[in-house]
């Protein structure tokens, strides 16, 4: 392995800080620094991930789309402000390493006096984003420096992007235990889930990858087994209009592929650490 170089460079969108990597191919990904948010990825001439235009960029506010680190908290299921302190948080540059045709940045948090504040763990937390062609994986690591048991929620919340909800299917959750949380019922995932208004439910994580069908194009979707959960969200029409960060037909261009921890915590004991990971691969347009 060598150093990145002019692969992996400093750069400000949005008026945010960031890092641009970038491949021989053209294909590139994009990070914010607040969150180590992953905002843009393209891959075979297409942008892969929804970002919002409604968004505020004043370094505080939470960012709608792309791939936000939902850390230490998933949604509103305990006392922290929604989906944790880890989207909203200032995260530093690590490590930049390039191998053939792969490129790859790390990104660190560190427990302080903000997350004392509000969460009593020390902790280091880790967000690697690699880049191959056609291909990206998010990987977050969680170390415990702390003396007694650490336990957190999350997910890595992507949006997909779409060119119409409505031509839409996602593959591969078929007999995986569902959960609607629009109408608290419980069944077993459908061969296809298609999508026609609001939807919000939680899989038990199937053992293979998923399909993304968007039209002629597709994606190929895993996480690693460290996830139990897998939600797939989208607002729909009536909600999407009712969300000051989207724009009226937002709800039509993305959809939310998300590796997730709900239920169950995950717990890391003092002085160990936890992985999990999500990866997507273009298999053709």
């Amino acid at each position: 392995m060598a150093e990145c170089g002019a692969l992996c460079r400093s750069e400000a969108q949005y008026g945010q800080p960031g890092q641009r990597l970038t491949l021989a191919d053209g294909d590139t990904v994009w990070v914010a620094l607040q969150g180590a948010h992953v905002l843009s990825w393209q891959a075979a001439g297409s942008e892969r991930l929804y970002l919002s235009p409604r968004n505020h960029w004043d370094g505080r506010s939470a960012i709608r789309g792309g791939i936000p680190v939902c850390f230490p908290q998933f949604n509103q299921r305990g006392t922290l402000p929604k989906h944790g302190f880890a989207r909203n948080s200032a995260w530093t540059v690590g490590q930049a390493v390039v191998q053939d045709e792969y490129v790859q940045q790390d990104f660190m948090l560190t427990w302080g006096a903000q997350t004392l504040a509000i969460w009593q763990p020390r902790f280091e937390a880790r967000l690697r984003v690699a880049l191959a062609p056609g291909a990206l994986a998010v990987t977050l690591t969680v170390h415990n420096t702390d003396t007694r048991p650490l336990q957190f929620t999350g997910a890595l919340h992507s949006y997909l992007a779409l060119a119409d909800i409505g031509q839409t299917g996602l593959h591969g959750l078929e007999g995986q235990p569902e959960w609607d949380a629009l109408t608290d019922r419980h069944a077993s995932g459908s061969g296809v889930l298609q999508f026609d208004g609001e939807f919000d439910r939680v899989y038990g994580a199937a053992p293979a990858a998923l399909q993304l069908q968007d039209g002629a194009q597709r994606l190929e979707i895993s996480q690693s087994a460290s996830w139990a959960n897998t939600v797939v969200w989208n607002p729909g029409r009536e909600k999407c209009a009712a969300m000051a960060d989207l724009p009226s037909d937002g709800f039509m261009h993305f959809l939310c592929v998300e590796a997730a921890q709900v239920f169950a915590p995950i717990s890391v004991a003092p002085a160990a650490h936890w992985q999990g990971w999500q990866r997507y691969q273009v298999l053709g347009d």
